[in-house]
């Protein structure tokens, strides 16, 4: 009988290959995206200090969401994202999409967070 690899663990595979390439500085830092079926996270990362500069989420008291899990939401957390980097400093970003297709909820979130002014 074959074993199917979990989806879950193909992504982290990907994931993997992804940052190989993609790390964050303390000037360009790397803007991290974690997808579950009920919400999305957002964190922007310096990876040289090792340290967590600014995140959002759709769990956040702040956004008010009914359901995390929606374009909508993954658009309301760009802008809080962006919104949080102003304030930060983090004017530009690398682009981390997690092993994900760039499509959907990860498209919405990076669209929202050009939008409001980060760079990437």
């Amino acid at each position: 009988m074959i074993k199917k690899v979990s989806r879950n663990e193909v992504r982290k595979s990907r994931h993997a290959r992804v940052r190989e390439k993609v790390s964050g500085t303390a000037s360009v830092p790397r803007l991290n995206v974690f997808r579950s079926n009920g919400n999305i996270f957002a964190q922007i990362i310096d990876d040289e200090k090792g340290i967590t500069l600014v995140s959002a989420s759709s769990i956040d008291k702040e956004l008010k969401l009914e359901n995390g899990g929606n374009i909508e939401a993954a658009t309301k957390v760009g802008e809080l994202l962006a919104k949080r980097a102003k304030s930060a400093k983090v004017k530009e970003v690398v682009f981390d999409r997690g092993g994900y297709l760039y499509h959907g909820r990860v498209k919405a979130l990076a669209d929202a967070a050009r939008e409001n002014g980060l760079e990437f």
